[in-house]
């Protein structure tokens, strides 16, 4: 599977970005794709993940309520829409792909096989 993301930028606090996925490669009807994030100096933090056949979604604690992820089933793309960016959202964050995932192991980042290239968003204050 082959994963291209895209979106990250240079915003104000405040402010919002839209961060996109496309996979490539393989049918997805098994799959769940998920961002994850990973500031300077911390480990990679789960964001969101969104199960392809059932549409279930998962929330990390530090984005509920500010970041929305969402789908086109049609071009295989997850949309990860991030309102309210504060400077501590700052990070690389990487999409990921996994099959055969349970609801309880989606924010696992050891149950995802395939990680695109990261894309950097920088939250000025």
């Amino acid at each position: 599977v082959q994963l291209q993301a895209s979106g990250g930028g240079l915003v104000q606090a405040g402010g919002s970005l839209r961060l996109s996925c496309a996979a490539s490669g393989r049918t997805f009807s098994s799959a769940t794709m998920a961002w994850f994030r990973q500031a300077a100096g911390k480990e990679r933090e789960f964001v969101s993940a969104l199960r392809w056949r059932d549409g279930n979604i998962a929330y990390g604690d530090s984005v509920k309520g500010r970041f929305t992820i969402s789908r086109d089933k049609a071009k295989n793309t997850v949309y990860l829409q991030m309102n309210s960016l504060q400077p501590e959202d700052t990070a690389v964050y990487s999409c990921a792909v996994g099959f055969g995932l349970i609801v309880s192991s989606m924010r696992n980042l050891r149950m995802y096989d395939n990680w695109g290239q990261g894309t950097l968003v920088t939250v000025s204050s």
